[in-house]
């Protein structure tokens, strides 16, 4: 069962309680997912079963979309709803102009620093465990790019906002930010992630559809490797190419087009569309590279 499940994560359960939830109600071994969402968060959760699970850098790379709420006027020591107040303003009536120009602010590349509260290490230590002791170390400022950002609406206290955004942005970090140029505090109140590069929430499934779905048709929220990696070309090689490629081995194709030599990632299929491998052009062998062979293995 080498498939790419997009799964709704429901609140309030981690990234690995979903894909061990996924193992059983698809009877499978071996599952992972290809980027961490919050417990607090929910969403588009993408989960690779069996071989597909050695494809999972391929797809965590990807922009990320969310749509996010925001509490002006608290903010907390883990930047989330989550978190103790460590700081609050009581009055937080701030003209929608000045929002939405506090927003736009953050577009572009910009630098970020990774919260406390987070599993990137410190001499091997998760910082969240490091935090939980009362302890802050220094952490790296990292350059992110938010692509777009937009104003959703303002309820009271409670902003909302819609953000596309490069791998490893924090939203709960960028709430702290934008609260901090307001004046006044913020936090993450609600988070939905809402798209993984070409994959969307809206063809995403629920633990119940999945329970009740046929992993064996294409369908809703259900993706073999090839059809998860559309975005890549694809080369269909002869018989004799064949072996090389389930063997790993490197091939040769005379005037290979850019299109090819630039892509992210090849997939090589036989003449009768079984996929066999990810590969990817070599500019100093000016050859085809296997990355991952998937047939035979």
């Amino acid at each position: 069962m080498d498939l790419i499940i997009a799964l709704n994560k429901p609140k309030d359960i981690t990234s690995q309680d979903a894909v061990t939830k996924v193992k059983k109600i698809l009877k499978v071994k071996k599952a992972g997912h290809t980027g961490t969402l919050d417990p607090m968060a929910t969403g588009l959760l993408l989960v690779c079963i069996d071989k597909a699970t050695r494809l999972a850098t391929y797809f965590s790379s990807f922009d990320k979309e969310y749509r996010a709420v925001l509490k002006l006027g608290e903010a907390t020591d883990t930047q989330d709803a989550y978190g103790k107040v460590i700081s609050k303003t009581e009055s937080v009536e701030i003209d929608k102009s000045i929002i939405e120009e506090t927003l736009k602010s953050f577009k572009g590349k910009i630098l970020q620093q990774p919260p406390m509260y987070s599993a990137l290490k410190h001499e091997g230590q998760p910082l969240y465990k490091l935090a939980r002791k009362g302890i802050e170390v220094d952490r790296k400022l990292r350059e992110i790019i938010i692509n777009e950002i937009e104003l959703l609406n303002i309820e009271g206290p409670y902003v909302t906002f819609r953000v596309a955004c490069s791998k490893g942005t924090y939203i709960r970090t960028l709430c702290d930010d934008i609260g901090k140029k307001l004046g006044v505090g913020a936090h993450l109140f609600e988070l939905e992630r809402t798209a993984v590069g070409l994959f969307r929430i809206e063809e995403s499934l629920t633990f119940e559809e999945l329970q009740n779905a046929d992993t064996d048709a294409p369908s809703k929220g259900i993706y073999s490797i090839s059809r998860a990696l559309s975005w890549m070309p694809e080369l269909r090689v002869n018989f004799q190419m064949m072996r090389a490629v389930t063997h790993g081995n490197p091939v040769k194709i005379l005037n290979l087009s850019d299109a090819y030599k630039k892509a992210e990632g090849i997939r090589i299929k036989s003449t009768d569309g079984e996929l066999l491998a990810i590969g990817s052009y070599s500019e100093l062998k000016d050859m085809i590279q296997m990355d991952v062979v998937l047939a035979g293995q």
